[in-house]
């Protein structure tokens, strides 16, 4: 016979389980990030069609889209995608992102002709960019969030000529910042501010 594992909870697992308070204050706080972000779409949406003539087409071919998932690294996630064009070899997305416990962001992802065609706005702002406190991505997955230094590298650190090669060099580009989540009172302007100075990249 098989002998069976006894599964036993800690202190804090016990206290935990009997308790839905804990539990219940999530789910309003993920809620509150659904309201936070619809209501951020209001001045998004603007800032495009202030833009709308300088910008491609691509951009108004997608409704915007909130979605949320409970493990990113184990953590519950909010994410607002607009604009948003994932398509197989070409990418254009603006995803504002909301990870428990860490921060709120949002990144630029570019990849194909969408990259190619940004790359000389991206250059021409390096010092933008670098003085807005933005980070590239360096990883090999575009699908990574967190800004630990195997995946985003502040652009304090390059300079115009490194810049270039790493725009150069990838496939795909995603260019970042980020907030604490401690500074919730702050996100909005946060996120507006950002958006504009991502979306101006994207002018032709």
């Amino acid at each position: 016979m098989v002998e069976k594992v006894k599964i036993t909870l800690s202190d804090k697992e016990q206290e935990l389980v009997g308790n839905t308070d804990w539990i219940l204050t999530k789910y309003a706080i993920i809620q509150k990030v659904y309201t936070l972000f619809g209501e951020l779409l209001v001045p998004m949406q603007q800032v495009i069609a202030d833009e709308k003539t300088h910008l491609p087409e691509v951009i108004n071919s997608n409704y915007p889209k909130i979605s949320k998932g409970e493990n990113y690294r184990g953590l519950p996630y909010v994410m607002l995608d607009y604009p948003r064009c994932f398509e197989k070899d070409n990418t254009l997305a603006i995803r504002t992102f909301f990870w428990w416990g860490n921060f709120f962001s949002i990144n630029l992802q570019l990849s194909g002709k969408h990259k190619e065609n940004a790359i000389p706005a991206l250059l021409n702002n390096f010092q933008v960019l670098y003085e807005g406190g933005y980070a590239i991505c360096i990883s090999t997955d575009p699908w990574q969030h967190h800004f630990e230094e195997d995946n985003y590298v502040p652009l304090k650190n390059y300079t115009p000529d490194s810049f270039s090669e790493v725009l150069y060099g990838k496939d795909f580009l995603k260019i970042a910042k980020s907030i604490p989540v401690q500074h919730w009172n702050e996100v909005p302007l946060f996120v507006e501010q950002s958006f504009t100075e991502l979306i101006k990249l994207l002018r032709s």
